[in-house]
């Protein structure tokens, strides 16, 4: 998969959905910028979580979206090879497939950088 422009094409869709539904995609938003900002997690860390909870259950978008999210966030390589053993660990092999689609998102992301 060509994640960066599969991430494009995903921001259009949503774009597309929040014409369509302009107040439930608005307050999806709002909650999104509560969590992020709020409580005692640093972003990364929130990241990180979003992002095990993407491999777990199968969101491809997902997936890609808080990749790229962790990289702006300073996430590292090794870190993100960390959580996605955690991943594995809780998800067996299901979360093998998912986990190898987030490196594949990285390495894709860190090479256009």
């Amino acid at each position: 998969m060509d994640y960066p422009a599969f991430i494009a094409a995903t921001r259009d869709q949503s774009r597309t959905l929040a014409r369509a539904l302009p107040e439930a995609m608005k307050g999806f938003g709002s909650l999104s910028k509560a969590v992020k900002e709020g409580g005692t997690l640093g972003i990364k860390e929130k990241e990180f979580v979003a992002l095990g909870i993407s491999v777990a259950v199968r969101c491809d978008p997902c997936i890609a979206f808080h990749v790229e999210a962790l990289m702006k966030a300073g996430a590292t390589r090794e870190e993100l090879a960390d959580v996605l053993a955690m991943c594995i660990q809780m998800g067996g092999g299901p979360a093998v497939m998912y986990a190898g689609k987030a490196l594949d998102c990285w390495d894709q992301l860190a090479a256009k950088s």
